[in-house]
Formats: C-alpha cells, sequence, structure tokens
C-alpha cells in the first residue's frame, strides 16, 4: 500500500484461485479502509493458489497495459501451486521477458534448511532475477537494497536445479 500510494504507475494484482487487481482499492489513504475495500474484492483468500493459471491470466490481460518503461515486478508467493505447477514456468518465462527486473519474494526462505523441492518453486525459479525472503522487517529493509541496485549476475547459481 505505501509503495502504491508513494508511486503513480504502481499496479497491484492479488491471485488465490483467480487473479484480482486491487490498485483501486489502494487508494483510499486510511490503510483499514483499503483492507477492508481489498477483502470484499478478493474473494478467494482460502482456496490454495493458481499460480500458473494467475500469471498467465496477467500475461494475457495485463503485462502490455502496466510492465512498460522498465517495470520491475515483485511476485510475492511462497511457490506452492495447487495445480501442480501446471503452465508455470511457461508463464514465468513471459513475465519475466515482459519486465526489466522479477523479484520475488518468498516467506519460506525465512527457513535456514529451505530446499527449492516442489513443483512450482523448481517452475519459477529459473526465471526470476532475485529471489528474497520476505517475512520481517529486515527483509524489507533488504529489498529496498535491492531494488536500489542492478541485478547481479551469477545470483541463482546457489538455486541452480538439478534435473
Amino acid at each position: 500500500m505505501a509503495a502504491r500510494n508513494d508511486r503513480d504507475r504502481v499496479q497491484v494484482f492479488l491471485f488465490g484461485t483467480r487473479l484480482t487487481n486491487i490498485t483501486r482499492q489502494l487508494k483510499h489513504r486510511d490503510p483499514e479502509v483499503s483492507f477492508q475495500m481489498v477483502a470484499h474484492a478478493v474473494p478467494d483468500w482460502s482456496g490454495g493458489t493458481r499460480i500458473g493459471e494467475a500469471l498467465g491470466l496477467f500475461n494475457r490481460n495485463w503485462s502490455r497495459r502496466v510492465l512498460g518503461q522498465g517495470a520491475v515486478v515483485l511476485l510475492v508467493t511462497d511457490g506452492l501451486d495447487r495445480d501442480g505447477a501446471a503452465g508455470l514456468a511457461e508463464n514465468m518465462e513471459r513475465l519475466h521477458k515482459s519486465c526489466a527486473r522479477l523479484i520475488w519474494l518468498n516467506p519460506l526462505l525465512r527457513w535456514d534448511g529451505f530446499e527449492p523441492r516442489s513443483q512450482g518453486i523448481r517452475a519459477m525459479l529459473p526465471h526470476v532475477d532475485d529471489f528474497r525472503p520476505v517475512h520481517n522487517l529486515d527483509s524489507l529493509r533488504a529489498l529496498i537494497a535491492t531494488l536500489s541496485t542492478a541485478p547481479r549476475a551469477g545470483l541463482m547459481d546457489k538455486w541452480r536445479l538439478s534435473a
């Protein structure tokens, strides 16, 4: 919400079982009002995530409209896809090609023993520029630093996946 209210060209989408544009709901200055409006606009809070399907819909209907002029995409998800990663790699690749930088913020990275085992995570990982945790204030400070720098070559080497 802070990024949306601080910048003119920020678009915000949520996905669960379907994709929902919540940009308008976040325009209200009062966070309580905005969050209530978001809660009413998004009916699928607990149905699992269909990441591949949601990204496919975003790529078809929104990417050309909102991803121009060096857009940076922040994708916040644990990568656990309800549909077994159907279409996920292809839609991640298309999204990555449509933006200047794709940063995946994953709350599961807070765990020291995290390993990319799920099909969804494995399908998404090759198509991101940065793979970062998002779970506390320190991770948000690190995100700010990440947004202030150019992507680093070889960043994904730690997460190269064996076949």
